[in-house]
């Protein structure tokens, strides 16, 4: 990465919200080990976005924030498709003091580098650059 204080994400899944999930999952994993973690609290987002890649980058502001704002992290990431082409993103979070940080807490999530799309057999990737 062009910053020592970037993290690159990449994920894929045969869907758009399996893929979103997956990259959250390797937000959450590139700082904390939740392995073996208890959820003891689910809290659910509902995001919009103009386009595939802007959820993704919603997605992971969602989860910085409720990092910040609550001290929690999620130990198991759910994302279903909206109605209304959004996504619901539920998580089942933990207390930060009960699992062990392995790194360097997210900050943001940046727009340059953002893709989220299918490729021509239908199976979506994605990519996102994280501040920490």
């Amino acid at each position: 990465m062009p910053h020592t204080a970037d993290l690159r994400i990449e994920a894929w899944g045969p869907t758009r919200e399996d893929c979103i999930a997956e990259a959250v999952r390797g937000l959450v994993e590139s700082f904390a080990d939740v392995s073996g973690a208890r959820c003891h609290r689910a809290v659910e987002y509902h995001l919009t976005a103009g386009s595939d890649a802007d959820l993704l980058a919603a997605a992971m502001e969602e989860v910085i924030y409720h990092l910040d704002a609550s001290g929690e992290i999620p130990v198991a990431v759910k994302v279903s498709r909206a109605a209304d082409g959004g996504i619901d993103l539920a998580l089942r979070a933990v207390d930060v003091g009960a699992v062990e940080i392995i790194g360097a807490a997210p900050k943001a999530a940046s727009l340059s580098g953002l893709a989220c799309a299918a490729d021509e057999s239908g199976h979506w990737s994605c990519a996102v650059t994280i501040d920490v």
